[in-house]
């Protein structure tokens, strides 16, 4: 019973913490996911009728949570394209002649 407790209020802060509108960071949410991991290793079959609405809930709560996962790993993607794209701008602000292709050099190798 403790098991499934403690991995629905793990459930909960995490939920908690993806809808906040600050910034998110990766450590604080590795953190939960394991201690959650360690708690869904410690589950059992629940026995009470009280284990299975909690189980249920539990249920609930992971459906909500995959959507939220998701919705941050695609946030952190857009991120990572965005960056990649002012880096490469930045590159050639700094070097324009750097992609330029030197099309029509013939080399003769004749003698």
């Amino acid at each position: 019973m403790e098991a499934i407790k403690q991995c629905y209020a793990i459930t909960q802060e995490l939920i908690g913490y993806l809808k906040g509108d600050g910034e998110k960071e990766s450590d604080m949410i590795g953190g939960l996911l394991d201690q959650r991991k360690a708690a869904l290793t410690l589950l059992k079959k629940p026995t009470t009728e009280n284990e299975k609405k909690l189980g249920a809930a539990l249920l609930q709560q992971d459906k909500e949570l995959l959507e939220l996962l998701h919705a941050e790993k695609r946030s952190i993607q857009q991120d990572i394209k965005e960056l990649k794209l002012k880096k490469n701008s930045n590159q050639k602000y700094v070097n324009p002649y750097q992609s330029l292709q030197t099309d029509g050099i013939y080399y003769d190798k004749r003698k």
